[in-house]
């Protein structure tokens, strides 16, 4: 198999080896390209300690105890006088010494590095098998402990003791979640049962990461089946426990499934790549049980949820540790979920919906809405539906009201 090798990766791993050094690229990188995914994450290994690599590189930091160096990738670009483009200037390339690590008393960094001798012995310390894996630029590899193998059976394992590698890093447990939500994958059983007894380190894990890793298992493609796991294993009522009080709540009319697994659809269904969006979209009836009421022939009602469920919507964005600007996001998409439209509607009216939820909302209202209709068991999208997405769209491109909406055409066209 030939691999598609980003440019500037190459020109580091060539730069090691011309000074005599092993080198090898590692990480999630070498498992999408045997997945033949684009890679984004690039992480080279070498025997060369900080000292050694640093003077290969004409501008680069190291600035920790585990033995890692940072390139930039303009300044990649820049050394090795790569055609404007071809790379992303942006990134960070990783250059890490082979390394063996000792005690983690922090369940997430160890207490103790000790430079290793060989990049099996670096591999070891991974934390799955498919991210354990080592590759040259002709595409020799490593692989220690079959990572291959598992990406064929779609599996995330841990390396070695799986028992060790969740006690090592906690954050671990919540990682291996979002991988198999990102790949489709299934948990092999030991890892998923060491996984499952050690959700209780979560807790000791700062919010910072958890929320960071969680708006991740967001961002991908099968993150309804993540979020599923994350309930069967414990970690939901860890980081979302409000999510759960609305299992077997009922509910009526066009609605097919109770609270819950309407959420879980509803997310499934969203039709926006952003994480902010997906999360608002999960936790749009999420105070349906605290204003549920029975009312005779119409069975339940839940009057007003949009607006409690809004608040406890943003103290979710809080504690995952949303910015400021994503909090309120959460907060208006949930509260202002229950948009109707009549035929009837004004212009004038179009244009207040328009101010109430923001510009820069409307997209992702409308995406939330449409998972909202499936996630009850509806189709796609209905006439009312692409009649107010159309009439909106009218409204954003007048003139007029754009004045009303103290915006200026730039932003709006960002939006189209």
């Amino acid at each position: 198999m030939k691999f598609k090798l980003d440019a500037g990766v190459t020109k580091i791993v060539e730069t090691l080896e011309k000074a005599g050094y092993e080198a090898w690229i590692v990480g999630g990188a070498v498992r999408d390209l045997l997945l033949e995914i684009p890679a984004y994450d690039w992480d080279v290994t070498t025997n060369a300690t900080p000292e050694q690599i640093q003077p290969l590189f004409t501008e680069c930091f190291y600035d920790n105890e585990y033995g890692t160096v940072k390139v930039a990738g303009k300044h990649v670009r820049k050394q090795f006088g790569l055609d404007e483009g071809i790379i992303n200037e942006d990134v960070l390339y990783d250059i890490t010494t082979y390394r063996t690590e000792f005690g983690y008393s922090d369940k997430r960094r160890p207490d103790k590095v000790v430079w290793g001798k060989t990049v099996e012995e670096d591999l070891l310390r991974r934390d799955f098998t498919i991210n354990a894996m080592a590759m040259k630029t002709n595409g020799e590899m490593v692989d220690p402990y079959g990572g291959k193998k598992d990406l064929e059976q779609k599996l995330i394992r841990a390396v070695g003791d799986p028992t060790e590698r969740f006690t090592e890093d906690a954050l671990r447990i919540l990682r291996a979640i979002r991988i198999a939500s990102q790949l489709g994958f299934a948990i092999e059983e030991k890892t998923l049962a060491a996984l499952q007894a050690k959700v209780p380190n979560l807790k000791e894990i700062s919010w910072e990461r958890i929320g960071a890793e969680m708006m991740k298992l967001l961002a991908t493609q099968h993150a309804a089946d993540g979020v599923i796991m994350m309930a069967g294993t414990g970690i939901l009522e860890i980081v979302i426990p409000e999510l759960l009080l609305t299992k077997d709540v009922k509910q009526a009319g066009h609605h097919i499934y109770d609270v819950y697994t309407h959420s879980i659809e509803a997310l499934r269904a969203c039709t926006s790549p952003d994480p902010v969006v997906r999360l608002a979209t999960l936790l749009h009836d999420i105070d349906k049980p605290t204003v549920a009421k029975a009312e005779g022939p119409r069975g339940v009602t839940f009057h007003s949820h949009e607006v409690k469920g809004a608040r406890t919507a943003k103290k979710v964005a809080e504690r995952l540790k949303l910015s400021k600007h994503d909090q309120d996001r959460v907060f208006t998409l949930v509260r202002w979920h229950m948009f109707t439209y009549d035929p009837k509607m004004t212009d004038a009216a179009i244009r207040r919906f328009i101010r109430r939820v923001g510009v820069e909302n409307i997209h992702d209202i409308i995406a939330l809405r449409i998972g909202d209709r499936v996630g009850s068991g509806s189709k796609t999208t209905s006439w009312r539906l692409t009649e107010m997405q159309k009439r909106i769209g009218e409204q954003l491109y007048e003139p007029l009201s754009l004045k009303d909406m103290k915006i200026n055409g730039t932003e709006v066209m960002k939006l189209l």
